[in-house]
């Protein structure tokens, strides 16, 4: 059996080859799968060039975007199945070495736990995730390990992240808490916070205007995402795994009405996030 690790990167031109120069790409008992999805940029040009002559390292260039979605992909389409581990890490994260052998290591000592998180190292709230990762449990989308029961039993039972849904992380963790049944099944120890694993972001910078960019198209992620996952905790209270639907936006008509933006400035991202859901439904509602 191997570890298998999936680099989501849309629009990493910037970033791919600082995160891919963290990783071991030549251990031979790891396969690497860049997931290159919904990319107009030289992000594919610059994975392959740091894939060439490493035939442990393969570079799918997807192109249809979407994290969700390509989650989906690897998970169902790309894995063979005989992973012993697989690790899901963001294309823009750089990774502490040794990371991916202590994600392994964290579910091999906790036979119960479906999912293992990496810590975050750096940022001015790093400790704050980090204390909090342990007290809640939660998955950071930049780096996260499954075990193979818990894919095996994903895949068995067909299971998918809507395919628009923002922010993996979240309804992964749930899925791990509640081992695929409804929330009323939550168990915090399925989730292990690792602390010998870890990763950094892009630090923010208040003088860079690629910085500002990014930080902005996040906060409108974060405002539909907010509103999403009301709908989502619904569902897997409700009915778990199974009740979710292909694309998040099949129910945007149905709750639109009940959805009101929050009072202060998240409230401008959410006007603007009922526009975005309120245009995906059909008749505009």
């Amino acid at each position: 059996m191997t570890v298998a690790v999936g680099i989501f990167a849309h629009q990493e031109e910037r970033r791919i080859g600082l995160c891919l120069g963290s990783l071991p790409l030549d251990r031979d008992d790891m396969r690497f799968h860049i997931l290159a999805n919904g990319t107009t940029d030289a992000t594919v040009e610059r994975a392959r060039a740091c894939a060439a002559g490493r035939p442990h390292v393969i570079v799918h260039d997807i192109a249809q975007g979407g994290k969700s979605r390509t989650w989906n992909h690897f998970v169902h389409d790309l894995l063979n199945g005989d992973e012993e581990t697989v690790v899901f890490m963001d294309g823009d994260a750089e990774i502490a070495p040794g990371s991916i052998d202590a994600l392994v290591a964290a579910l091999a000592a906790h036979p119960h736990a479906n999912a293992a998180a990496g810590m975050p190292m750096n940022g001015r709230q790093a400790e704050t995730y980090r204390r909090n990762l342990k007290i809640e449990g939660g998955l950071f989308g930049d780096l996260y390990a499954l075990s193979r029961p818990f894919l095996t039993a994903i895949r068995d039972r067909g299971l998918r992240l809507p395919d628009d849904l923002i922010g993996d992380d979240g309804l992964v963790a749930a899925w791990a808490h509640n081992d695929l049944e409804r929330d009323e099944n939550w168990a915090l120890e399925r989730i292990v916070a690792c602390d010998g694993a870890g990763f950094r972001c892009e630090p923010v910078s208040l003088l860079s205007p690629a910085s500002w960019h990014m930080q902005y198209r996040r906060m409108n992620n974060y405002s539909v995402r907010h509103f999403q996952n009301r709908i989502v905790s619904d569902i897997m209270g409700r009915d778990g795994p199974q009740g979710l639907p292909r694309r998040m936006a099949e129910l945007y008509g149905e709750w639109l009405p009940r959805f009101r933006p929050r009072r202060g400035p998240a409230g401008w991202f959410d006007r603007r996030a009922l526009g975005r859901m309120r245009a995906q439904v059909p008749d505009g509602r």
